[in-house]
């Protein structure tokens, strides 16, 4: 099967071109207001039940929108940035019951290593279905968990694949966090973890306990080296060997308040945190600092896993062999999946002593298993590094442009952009596009509607190089960004310790011609967002509770997408070219 789905030389549909797929005239386009409205059942796609027919005249996508937002919980988060209605999916793109196209770069949050629908992985569904399998087994035996783990072993760090037990956990990645610290207090007889600044583990309370902004009763902060907002003011080597230093110095000072601690957990990327790689040679003091303490090594590559940071594993780039590797999202092939795999010295585990009535999720280790298989024939994670360098180098071409970009960073395709307020305090700057080159490579929870760049207060932040501080992060300017990007038919989500880090995480089979539709559409929405910053409008914020979905059946409220292609070496820019890197269900 071929690498990545090529996409069909055909004109591109949706808003562009006044189309939907099927054909009909987008519903807010130029061309629709010369036609008849839409059915009752607005613009659905065939074959999609809508949740009653809609009787004020507005499209049946809107009554969802407002059902989802009268009947859910206020916990919910991406609906509230993101009011469309999916219908289908295929590959990087997303289709709404609306008409339009968007291009994904969420992706399940990480989770869908191949995108939506891969023809592998419904295969690998559509097999087990036809067998007549049992599709809940509690932990029994079955020739398709079979299958999972040989697979899942293969791909391992020989170093742990040699000696290793698999751990079958609830359906979600926080339960299999939640296990691996059960299981190193287990082993050790200690109760104390590390962990670091800005990571992110999971919501339950185990796994918030080892986050960043959890109040937390046994969990210890460690420094997390990272170099634009440096907490040593450092950046670089050096304040990744005083980040290590830190640490060894907290665990052998009698008198630092630490106990011997029964594990400690890192993500060798954080990804909520703000994409920020852990540097490989910090890694491997982490690994030496523990191992010569007997204290386990956890590594949480729930997000990470599966190719998604140009290796495999994210452990593999600093040849780290973790005592324990915490694994979910794409290892299920886009359904639920979470397991532990650690060294078989630490399986001191009595029968029942972690369980969970759905951790035999049959349909999940069959899309899991093919998903690991097409990664590994496919050498996909060379591709993510390759594509992922090409793309990070681009958007730091493109930080040159626009100063509120204050850093790009990440590992493969995982991807973010920092946004700075350049204007909101002193400092030199995106730590700079020359110093950024130089390098590979923060933010949950947006302001409300309303609140404008400038209301946000600036941020005395530790410099970067000597005399050299960052600029404040601007939150309120990453939602505009995202807001933009969703008018242009792009998905992105924001993380970081201010919510201000745009986040790409595109599958790892998109195609060169969609990586560009996705840069041509994402520097378009940062022209856009820089030049209201530069007016002083105060970018708006559309993440609220009540917040109304744009009115498709007003083209006003509808611009046209004009992207501005990037300037890039050996694709130069020309009509020929096209921006839309989606047409047809080829992903």
């Amino acid at each position: 099967m071929a690498l990545t789905e090529p996409v069909p030389e055909e004109a591109p549909s949706g808003r562009a071109t006044g189309t939907r797929p099927d054909g009909a005239p987008d519903v807010g386009s130029p061309v629709a207001a010369s036609v008849a409205a839409p059915s009752a059942a607005g613009a659905l796609v065939a074959g999609t039940a809508a949740a009653g027919s809609p009787t004020d005249g507005r499209p049946a996508h809107e009554g969802i929108l407002r059902r989802q937002s009268a009947r859910e919980s206020a916990a919910r988060t991406y609906a509230r940035a993101l009011p469309i209605v999916p219908v289908r999916a295929r590959g990087l793109t997303i289709e709404g019951a609306d008409g339009r196209r968007y291009l994904d770069c969420l992706s399940g949050a990480g989770t869908l290593a191949l995108g939506h629908n891969h023809p592998v992985v419904l295969e690998a569904i559509r097999k087990v279905l036809d067998s007549g399998a049992p599709l809940h087994v509690l932990d029994l035996a079955t020739p398709v968990k079979d299958a999972f783990v040989t697979e899942l072993f293969r791909t391992l760090p020989p170093g742990l694949a040699d000696h290793a037990r698999v751990q079958f956990c609830g359906p979600a990645g926080t339960d299999a966090v939640e296990a691996a610290l059960k299981l190193v207090r287990a082993a050790t007889g200690r109760s104390g973890v590390l962990a670091f600044t800005g990571a992110y583990h999971g919501m339950t309370a185990g796994s918030l306990e080892a986050s960043g902004g959890a109040f937390d009763v046994r969990v210890a902060r460690l420094p997390y080296p990272q170099d634009y907002r440096c907490p040593f003011g450092i950046g670089g080597e050096r304040g990744a060997e005083l980040a290590a230093h830190w640490t060894e110095s907290v665990l052998d000072d009698p008198k630092s308040g630490l106990r011997q601690p029964a594990g400690m957990i890192l993500e060798p990327v954080q990804g909520e945190g703000g994409v920020i790689p852990a540097p490989d040679g910090w890694m491997r003091r982490m690994r030496q600092i523990t191992a010569e303490r007997s204290i386990p090594l956890i590594a949480d590559e729930v997000q990470t896993g599966v190719g998604r940071t140009g290796a495999f594993w994210a452990v593999e780039h600093s040849g780290v062999v973790p005592d324990v590797m915490v694994l979910s999202k794409a290892i299920g092939g886009s359904l639920p999946l979470a397991v532990v795999v650690y060294r078989d010295a630490l399986d001191v585990w009595q029968p029942g002593a972690h369980a969970g009535t759905f951790r035999g999720n049959q349909l999940a280790m069959a899309a899991g298993t093919a998903t690991l298989a097409y990664v590994r024939e496919n050498r996909l994670a060379e591709r993510a590094a390759t594509l992922g360098g090409r793309m990070l180098g681009q958007l730091r071409l493109l930080a040159q442009e626009f100063p509120c970009m204050g850093e790009v960073r990440g590992r493969g395709l995982m991807i973010g952009v920092e946004m700075v307020d350049p204007e909101g305090g002193s400092g030199s700057g995106a730590i700079g596009a020359a110093q950024a080159l130089a390098r590979t490579g923060d933010e949950p929870g947006a302001p409300a509607d309303g609140v404008h760049v400038h209301d946000v207060p600036p941020r005395r932040t530790p410099p970067s190089a000597p005399g050299r501080a960052p600029y404040p992060a601007a939150p309120a300017l990453a939602a505009a960004v995202r807001r933009e990007c969703l008018r242009r038919g792009l998905i992105v989500e924001l993380g970081g310790r201010h919510a201000s880090v745009v986040r790409l995480l595109p599958p790892l089979t998109i195609t060169d011609e969609q990586a560009a539709a996705v840069l041509d559409r994402l520097s378009d929405a940062m022209a856009a967002v820089s030049r209201s910053h530069l007016r002083g409008a105060g970018p708006r914020v559309p993440d609220q509770p009540n917040h109304q979905p744009e009115r498709p059946h007003r083209p006003e409220h509808r611009p046209q997408h004009q992207p501005q292609p990037l300037n890039r070496p050996g694709r130069p820019p020309g009509p020929d070219r096209r921006q839309d890197g989606h047409a047809g269900w080829t992903g």
